[in-house]
């Protein structure tokens, strides 16, 4: 989709930070235009994107552990199918983001091993447990849907290869999130067990779900940047309240009860909610959530054990590249 060789300097001084050369790539910004690869742009944007779009792709691989846990265990084959080809959506979102990501300037290889190092992160929702079926109906539609509500502006990010990632991106995890939709459906409309189950799984995600957004906008430490550079087009704490806005409906036509007894509607319309526990959110960060350890161990131990393909990739297009020169030459 992307290639990296579009990063390669050729001696150019695209890195050197000068006035008229930031003014002018900040004007570009306001007026929407779209960076690309091989486009001046500030060291700072670059790192930040590399941050963003490697975390992102992070997040989209460590994603498939908690899903995938309940491939074998799903209800029926219809259901077992529609797992399937989500997780696989997932792993492609992956590849799409490693590239786009790589067009900045590192690679591919550099990025997973700051995951699997533990130095990069990925989004805290994903270390948390899969316990019930109703999870995996959760996550559909709660955990995909706070992303699409993150990711749709990023499809009119200022860096090209990031924004048209993101077109492809949020249609399949529209598809996600009905999928998930439809799973709870049938779980509050069947028996009364099916629907404590899907209420129980509903209390468990709902806090970790709002912490997706990331920390409040006073705590953010990137927003101001990013929004000036047009990466983030609208606040933590405005895309945390869209969610809320469009969720409580949600909740209320499957008959569940959002697990917040203090959440009111306001005047304007808008549902306020309770403090969140950024206690929680921190440690969850610092590794020390209930699956951390057990998605760093998991990726881990796929890394090792596809080092073969991995080499044997590389064996095999070493050896076309070989045989392509050698018929060059003759």
């Amino acid at each position: 989709m992307y290639t990296q060789a579009l990063n390669s300097s050729d001696g150019d001084d695209r890195g050197i930070e000068d006035a008229g050369r930031a003014a002018q790539f900040q004007a570009r910004i306001d007026a929407d235009d779209r960076i690309e690869p091989n486009d001046w742009m500030p060291a700072a944007y670059r790192k930040t994107l590399t941050r963003q779009i490697s975390q992102h792709a992070h997040s989209e691989i460590v994603g498939m552990l908690p899903e995938g846990n309940w491939i074998t265990r799903a209800p029926s084959l219809r259901r077992k199918a529609a797992l399937l080809a989500k997780v696989q959506d997932e792993c492609g979102h992956g590849l799409y983001l490693y590239a786009a990501a790589e067009t900045l300037g590192t690679s591919r290889e550099e990025l997973v091993d700051g995951m699997l190092s533990g130095k990069a992160k990925y989004s805290s929702i994903f270390n948390y447990p899969t316990l019930t079926w109703a999870d995996i109906g959760t996550i559909g539609w709660l955990v995909d849907g706070a992303a699409i509500m993150n990711q749709i502006p990023l499809c009119r990010c200022s860096y090209g290869p990031y924004a048209r990632a993101m077109i492809r991106v949020c249609k399949e995890e529209s598809f996600h999130q009905r999928q998930g939709f439809e799973i709870m459906v049938t779980l509050c409309r069947g028996t009364a067990e099916q629907k404590a189950m899907a209420q129980n799984a509903l209390n468990r995600w709902w806090w970790p779900v709002l912490m997706m957004f990331g920390p409040p906008d006073q705590a953010s430490q990137h927003s101001d940047t990013s929004t000036k550079w047009k990466i983030k087009r609208f606040s933590n704490d405005e895309l945390r309240q869209k969610f809320v806005d469009a969720t409580v409906p949600q909740a209320e036509f499957l008959g569940l009860t959002i697990p917040d007894p203090g959440m009111k509607q306001n005047a304007n319309g808008n549902w306020e909610y309770s403090a969140i526990d950024w206690d929680e959110f921190k440690q969850v960060l610092a590794g020390n959530g209930p699956c951390n350890r057990d998605r760093l161990a998991a990726r881990r131990k796929a890394h090792d054990e596809g080092a073969w393909v991995r080499e044997a990739a590389a064996a095999y297009a070493e050896k076309r590249k070989n045989r392509q020169l050698a018929q060059a030459a003759e």
